[in-house]
Order: C-alpha cells, then sequence, then structure tokens
C-alpha cells in the first residue's frame, strides 16, 4: 500500500499532521515506507487551547493510525483542515429509471419528476451490488477520517416527484400522482422548469394521514445506518397540493409535523436543516426545527449571482433570525468570488461548510474560516443588516454599501459589502447584471452600528472603542460618537471588530482583539478579566483557537504569560497593538 501521494516530494518538508484523536504534530518529514508509516523529526504538538507548544523529538506515525485513507483526506490534513461535519446530497436514494418522453410537453427540468422507489441507499452505495452501503460509508467517515457528524439529504415528499405509487414495499403509503396548483403571484414572478415539469408529470404524493410512518421508517433506517440528521428539500412544494386535504395550510401542516416528530424519535440534537422553504405556512408548521437555508442557492457559475446572495441572505435574516436560525448556504473555497462569501459566512451566526469538488481547495482561505479542530468561531447571533442599510437597495441603488452587523462574546463585528451592479429581472425573470461597470462606493462606519454592543461593553463602558480591520489590519482608537471611512470596489469587503475598552489602572486601557488571521477575529475571545493589585493590573483572557493573537494596550505590557510560560511579545507604540 502506497504511503500517499506526493510524500516524496515532501521530505525533508515541515508538514502538519492531524491524528484521529485531534493531536496536530508539526514536523520534519524525514521518510516514510510502504507499511504508511512516517518519519517526523524536530516535532511538536500544537495545543490550541493555550497556544502552548509540547516538544519531542523524532517521531514515528503510521497513515492507518491517522485515517489518512486517500487523496482527498490527506489533502485536508496537509491543509491542517480537520473536518467535522459532512453532508450525503441528492445522488444516494433509490428513484425509478425512467425513459425520456419525447412527446412531453415539458422537457426541461422532467428528471425533476423523478420518483423514489425505496427507503434504502442505491447499488452506487452498496458495496460490490450488495449489503448495507450507506451504514458502512457513514462508519468509515466517521472511524477512520473522525467526523462527527452526518446528514442526508432528503426532499420533503421523499424526492423530487415524491413517491412513487407502485413501488415494490412501500404501497401501504398510500400514495397518489397529485398535480400541482401554482398561485398567479408565483408564476407571474418566476416561472421554474421545477413547477413546470411536476405540473404535467405530477408527483407522487403520501396521503397526509400516512406521512409519519414514512418519514418514521426512513429516519430510522437512517439512524441505524449512524447518520445524525437530515438536510429536508424542496419543501415549498407541497402547499402546491393540498386540493382534497383541506387546503395548502392543512396539508403543510401534516406534513410538518410528522417531519418533526419523526426527526424527534430517530435524531438527536433535532437533527433537521430546512430548504427550498419560505412559504409562509411551512415557517409557521414548523415548530422544532432550527436551522433555515436563508437563500437561493450558490450558483458558482452566475457571475450575477454573488452580490444578490450576500444581499438576500442578510435581509431575509431579519425576518427568519427571529425564531430559526439562518444558514446563508454552502460556497466553493476555489472561486473568484470565495472571499467576499467567506467573509459573510464568518460573521452570520450560522453554519460554515463549502462544496468544493475533491482536490480543489483553498486552504488558505479555509484556515481563516476553521479552527484546526474542524470548529468554527460562530458569532453570537443571525447577522442583520445594521440600520442604516434597512431602506436602500445595496444591489441596485449605485450608491449605498451593504452593512451586517453581529456580535461576539467580548465585541461587535461589522461587515461592509459592496452588492451593487445586479438584481432581479421582472422583464427576463432572472438576475442579471445591469451594470457592467458599478462604481467604487464609499462609507463609514461606527461603533452604534452594532446594535447590541453596549450588551458585551459593560455599564461602566465610556463609548470609546478600538476598531480592527480585518482585511487592512489597520487599528484604531474610535472615541464615542466617531466614525471612519471605507472605501470598496464591486464584490470586496471589509470587517470591523469593534471592542469597548477598558481602564485597566490608571491611565492604562485595553481591549481583547483576538486570532488576527481569522474572519472572525474577535470570535476567538470567550472572557477576559481584571485583576488590580494597587497601580498596576493583570488581564487574564480565555481563548479559543491558535495563530497571531492581538490585544490593544496603551501602555506596553511589562510581560506576556500562555499558560504556565512567558512568552514573547510584539508591540507598536503608535497604535497599541500588541501580538504574540
Amino acid at each position: 500500500m502506497s504511503a500517499g501521494p506526493g510524500l516524496e516530494s515532501l521530505v525533508d518538508q515541515t508538514i502538519s499532521v492531524i491524528t484521529n484523536d485531534g493531536r496536530n504534530i508539526v514536523g520534519v518529514l524525514k521518510g516514510f515506507d510502504q507499511a504508511t508509516n512516517i518519519i517526523l523529526d524536530e516535532s511538536h504538538e500544537r495545543v490550541y487551547s493555550t497556544k502552548e507548544l509540547l516538544l519531542y523529538g523524532t517521531e514515528l506515525m503510521s497513515f492507518e493510525k491517522l485515517g489518512l485513507q486517500g487523496s482527498m483526506l490527506f489533502k485536508y490534513v496537509l491543509g491542517s483542515i480537520f473536518v467535522r461535519y459532512f453532508i450525503i446530497d441528492d445522488g444516494w436514494q433509490q428513484i425509478e429509471s425512467k425513459p425520456k418522453d419525447a412527446d412531453s410537453v415539458v422537457q426541461e427540468g422532467a428528471q425533476f419528476a423523478t420518483r423514489l422507489t425505496g427507503i434504502k441507499e442505491n447499488t452506487k452505495f452498496q458495496k460490490n451490488g450488495g449489503g448495507n452501503g450507506l451504514e458502512h460509508v457513514v462508519d468509515q467517515t466517521k472511524q477512520l477520517h473522525n467526523m462527527k457528524y452526518v446528514y442526508v439529504w432528503h426532499a420533503l415528499a421523499g424526492y423530487w416527484g415524491g413517491v412513487k405509487p407502485t413501488a415494490i414495499g412501500m404501497e401501504h403509503f398510500n400514495t397518489v400522482v397529485a398535480y400541482p396548483i401554482h398561485s398567479p403571484g408565483v408564476l407571474g414572478n418566476q416561472p421554474d422548469a421545477v413547477m413546470d415539469s411536476l405540473t404535467v408529470h405530477g408527483l407522487g404524493l403520501v396521503h397526509p394521514k400516512k406521512v409519519f410512518d414514512f418519514y418514521n421508517e426512513l429516519h430510522a433506517y437512517l439512524a441505524s445506518c449512524g447518520v445524525d440528521g437530515v438536510k429536508v428539500d424542496v419543501q415549498n412544494i407541497i402547499e402546491t397540493l393540498g386540493s382534497g386535504h383541506g387546503g395548502r395550510v392543512s396539508i403543510t401542516r401534516s406534513y410538518h409535523q410528522a417531519l418533526e416528530a419523526s426527526i424527534a424519535r430517530n435524531f438527536c440534537d433535532n437533527g433537521c436543516i430546512s430548504c427550498m422553504c419560505h412559504n409562509t405556512d411551512g415557517l409557521y408548521s414548523a415548530k422544532q426545527t432550527a436551522v433555515v437555508r436563508a437563500s437561493d442557492d450558490f450558483y458558482p457559475h452566475d457571475p450575477a449571482s454573488h452580490t444578490i446572495h450576500v444581499s438576500s441572505v442578510t435581509y431575509n435574516s431579519i425576518f427568519l433570525g427571529e425564531f430559526m436560525q439562518p444558514d446563508w448556504d454552502m460556497f466553493h473555497s476555489l472561486h473568484p468570488a470565495a472571499e467576499y462569501h467567506a467573509a459573510a459566512r464568518a460573521i452570520s451566526g450560522g453554519p460554515i461548510y463549502v462544496s468544493d469538488k475533491p482536490g480543489r481547495h483553498n486552504f488558505d482561505l479555509l484556515k481563516k474560516l476553521v479552527l484546526p479542530d474542524g470548529s468554527v468561531l460562530r458569532a453570537q447571533l443571525p447577522a442583520r443588516p445594521t440600520v442604516d442599510s434597512l431602506f436602500v437597495d445595496p444591489a441596485r441603488d449605485g450608491k449605498s454599501l451593504l452593512k451586517i452587523w453581529n456580535l461576539n462574546k467580548c465585541c461587535g463585528v461589522v461587515g461592509v459589502f459592496n452588492c451593487q451592479g445586479a438584481g432581479w429581472c421582472k422583464i427576463e425573470k432572472k438576475n442579471r447584471i445591469h451594470c457592467e461597470t458599478p462604481e467604487t462606493l464609499t462609507g463609514s462606519v461606527c461603533t452604534s452600528d452594532v446594535d447590541l454592543i453596549a450588551q458585551v461593553a459593560g455599564a461602566d463602558w465610556n463609548g470609546d472603542a478600538v476598531v480592527f480591520s480585518y482585511r487592512s489590519g489597520n487599528i484604531a482608537l474610535l472615541p464615542k460618537g466617531a466614525s471612519m471611512p471605507v472605501t470598496l470596489k464591486v464584490l470586496e469587503y471589509e470587517l470591523f471588530h469593534f471592542y469597548p475598552i477598558k481602564e485597566i489602572a490608571q491611565g492604562i486601557w485595553f481591549a481583547p482583539i483576538g486570532l488576527l488571521d481569522m474572519f472572525n477575529t474577535g470570535g476567538a475571545v470567550e472572557q477576559f478579566e481584571i485583576h488590580q493589585k494597587g497601580v498596576a493590573a493583570s488581564v487574564s483572557l480565555k481563548v479559543r483557537g491558535s495563530g497571531r493573537f492581538g490585544v490593544y494596550c496603551s501602555q506596553r505590557p511589562v510581560k506576556c504569560v500562555v499558560g504556565d510560560n512567558e512568552n514573547e511579545f510584539k508591540y507598536e507604540s503608535e497604535t497599541g497593538l500588541t501580538t504574540f
């Protein structure tokens, strides 16, 4: 067995290796053999909770112990990214295979009328054509690659085209073919290939009185395979199928009650992500579901979509964020707009995931989002637009920047994005670029843009703050009521982190900043305490992650201690930035 692709070129180079138990060993690769063992010299373990380095000598490690079974995970480890959460999307289920109907009125989107024919996974997931393939995939994913959660996709109706009424073993669900009835408003605003296809071909609708049995059988099987939850898609179609079932409200409520009852029975931690679910009947019928997609899809090949995506999820979160956790969708880390999307996800307060093609990853970008243990520096709230962004159009008015605020435990953050140049076209019924050369825009930010900043500042705060600008790396003292300018081109952004400053001793001011190379810099600070001793003072910090850490101090500190060891630090007298 080969020790992995590309190891020859890494000999005598420093590499990072992550073990199944979460240890991160850094050292110089000195050799390897066909038994998948490697030799690291000058190795040390990175301990992320304290920044402490535990030094070792030469260490022999086995790739099998590390779980590096394949080039994709090998690349993730070399990139120091430890994945913890995985979604198996559309493509795992048993569905009917229908020949193309040349006489069909609707050809585009006809594949969306395909129906489910079985509860279990299809043959692609069954090893050698038999056995419990999904269970094997999930088990290997968790055991070998240390994945914590595995979710799978299914539609609210089972599949895009529902359930096949005559499918063997599924007759007891009392499925019938139903034909959607769409409102004039929906048809007039956005014609849709999926809806057109289902209107012609119909959808296999499980009877509302039997839909709990359907979900329970499906989810019980998934749980037996080790699956932790589901992403439930295509939810809005159900409201169009209420004829004969008491109307759209009644059928939607029946489906959501059954879905949530089954999820509660079969999965821990309320394991459900809702998708294509912005119909009001669905939102109001979902009593337990906590995570909701806040946007249309990420379209990597549509240049008009990226600014619209960030703008849309922000405004949708005003409503959705009051009763659910908005999910701003995945993106590709290796994409011209990747950093723009990543910055928005970092301060969204929601989950962060990518749908990269294996082997196509921007690890430098991912390291700014994800800590080496696979966790993220998640903000405290669903992100929302600032007050002065509420009643402007940052996508089409040609003059407004979009400003998004959120809170961390010890600071606030405001993301500023230039989203101009594209929007929904009422004539063409699609997103389009309406301005090929949108202007560079200038705006301003201030501490009060963070609506709840006083909650993290404390009662004794005088209103002054330190501002760290992520992209520029600048730090500035911002007096109460003052603002600072920001100038951005289209598809550019800046993240401003606002830290209320505290007087820790007579004439000495302090604020924790965080991990300077992470998008959500201030999210690394869990808490800080001030200890005063006469005219002197000390500050203790509890932080997450590893990397270049910064604090603001108006006077050069006497010393810096990490764990139990005194640590070297750098102090910039002009700005007060202290890094270690």
